[in-house]
């Protein structure tokens, strides 16, 4: 049997989270290694659907060290923020294993073993940046296997072109999910969002500066005033734009992210994309939804949102209600030692933006850790 490879420190994920830890790590002089699953850096964010642009600006968006361009568009595309990830990776020399995934990981004395699919490495240090793309969640809806059409999470969602002139029915009204409704209405399929709990829309500018930037401020104020600026920007989105087309969730936008910018809501109002409620179960040739109601579809695309990539640790680390690691701080695991993860708080301010700010902080922990 091959003995075990060593490394000081081992980060599983080559994304944004992996590699803003990696150039932390590597600026404070601490041995480590990258290992990826997919073939190439920022695999999950290159197989994203092709539209794709960032609801977070530029200059917030950014991984540290590194700055866009000056010439990159506010909201930054896909493709572009993957040739970025790609950039950064090489500008800084990041030690990045692409083809190699984690598949389990024990403690051992002075760290632990991670295995992989290219054999054991040991490390005294091991953190997370997998993020949340990796583990698409996909309800239990009844009677799925009595459906006669397609039945796909939005993560294999890339173009519109299949689905043209095709009956589609889009379940859940997150950011994902608006914006495929949205596009597949322009493109020319008959589109129908079903919407659960309701949506909080917020624009994705606010008098020309970004949200995020707004977002960024006002969680300094006290939580009283923050309602205050949220119910003043509700009134005057009513006033320039009329009332909502999408029930209203009970939760404030403060508490969940919002659909950022307006794109569903112009295509609903168009005509071009219909809302109905809560789906029941699934027919032979559609669903059924919790009004009663039966409508015939082709394809359903299930739009609700994803997991923390946690598996191999299996029952090593407890989770909270939204499936992520239980903390000590933001990247400190509660249940075990040398564990840390990046890429675990996300909010109105942008995941980058928290991956930005976190890997720093992870990299200060293990080198604390390492002098102790």
């Amino acid at each position: 049997m091959r003995a075990a490879e060593r490394t000081e420190v081992l980060v599983v994920g080559a994304g944004p989270a992996g590699l803003a830890t990696s150039q932390a790590l590597a600026r404070r002089g601490i041995e480590h290694r990258v290992i990826e699953r997919g073939e190439r850096i920022g695999y999950s964010w290159a197989n994203l659907y092709d539209s794709l642009t960032l609801h977070t600006g530029k200059h917030m968006s950014a991984l540290p060290g590194m700055r866009f361009p000056r010439s990159a568009p506010m909201f930054v595309g896909r493709e572009q923020f993957v040739g970025y990830l790609e950039r950064y990776a090489r500008s800084f020399a990041l030690p990045v294993e692409t083809g190699v995934e984690m598949t389990g990981a024990v403690r051992k004395e002075g760290g632990w073993r991670v295995t992989t699919t290219h054999g054991e490495i040991e490390a005294a240090a091991l953190v997370i940046a997998t993020g949340i793309i990796a583990n698409p969640q996909l309800p239990r809806v009844p009677e799925r296997e009595r459906f006669g059409g397609r039945v796909l999470h939005s993560i294999e969602y890339r173009r519109p072109e299949p689905f043209l002139g095709r009956r589609v029915l889009v379940v859940g009204v997150g950011n994902s999910g608006g914006e495929i409704a949205s596009e597949l209405g322009a493109a020319g399929a008959e589109v129908t969002v079903a919407v659960r709990s309701g949506a909080n829309v917020v624009p994705l500018r606010l008098f020309g500066i970004p949200i995020q930037y707004t977002a960024f401020y006002l969680r300094k104020l006290p939580r009283r005033a923050q309602e205050a600026v949220v119910a003043a920007v509700g009134k005057l989105t009513e006033l320039r734009r009329g009332p909502p087309v999408l029930p209203r969730p009970a939760h404030s936008p403060l508490d969940q992210i919002p659909l950022i910018g307006f794109h569903l809501v112009d295509a609903i109002r168009a005509g071009k994309v219909r809302v109905r409620g809560a789906v029941a179960e699934f027919t032979p040739e559609g669903m059924r939804f919790a009004d009663g109601k039966e409508e015939p579809f082709e394809h359903v695309i299930f739009a609700t949102g994803f997991r923390a990539a946690l598996a191999p640790l299996r029952e090593l680390v407890r989770v909270d209600e939204r499936g992520f690691a239980l903390r000590t701080d933001r990247v400190t695991s509660a249940d075990q030692p040398d564990l840390y993860f990046v890429g675990h708080n996300y909010d109105a301010t942008g995941g980058l933006y928290n991956i930005a700010r976190d890997a720093g902080l992870a990299a200060e922990r293990i080198a604390a850790t390492a002098t102790v």
